[in-house]
């Protein structure tokens, strides 16, 4: 009796954690298709032979992942984002930043808290080394075959800046190297 109790316990607690899991998860996937539906642009009505996809690929010729041994833990280059990405890319950035204005985040912890409270899974939110002594964290968006955005979230005293880049295929974000920026990512 006591072991069919506590059996129950256990997978009600494993249970509900799978549930809140899952819910984190449905509610980012909602939050980036409607990102993305924002986004993406509409073909003209009336037009034959124009494709919703054929104003929006800037990313060259493949994934980016040929090549790519993923059990050797060396860093790759960043990949192009398509028109799309980029511009799901700034939505997030702003959407981000503004939740941040005014309190920044002094630790990796206080920007997973928040992010999280953003609706960005627990599971797809991945610590990085400070720069500078300013935490740093990276969000993987990356939710279909083809997809490379990610985002890199740095956080000061009063803001955060926020910068989308392109993951490869099949390479988790963490190893990916940014190329340096000559202009100011989004902040504030």
């Amino acid at each position: 009796m006591l072991a069919a109790t506590l059996g129950c316990a256990v997978l009600t607690t494993y249970g509900a954690q799978s549930a809140a899991a899952d819910d984190a998860e449905t509610r980012f996937l909602q939050m980036t298709a409607s990102i993305t539906d924002y986004c993406t642009p509409v073909p003209p009505t009336g037009i034959d032979g124009v494709s919703g996809d054929a104003s929006v690929s800037e990313s060259g010729s493949g994934s980016g992942s040929e090549g790519i041994d993923s059990t050797q833990p060396v860093s790759v280059e960043e990949v192009p984002l398509t028109a799309v990405e980029q511009c799901a890319g700034d939505e997030h950035a702003q959407r981000i930043a503004e939740a941040f204005r005014g309190t920044g985040a002094s630790s990796y912890e206080a920007l997973r808290e928040k992010l999280t409270a953003l609706d960005y899974p627990v599971s797809r939110i991945y610590s990085m080394p400070d720069r500078a002594g300013a935490p740093r964290a990276r969000i993987d968006l990356r939710v279909s075959g083809g997809d490379h955005l990610a985002l890199e979230v740095t956080g000061f005293h009063t803001m955060v800046m926020v910068e989308a880049f392109g993951a490869p295929e099949g390479v988790s974000v963490t190893d990916v190297r940014l190329q340096l920026q000559l202009d100011v990512p989004t902040c504030c």
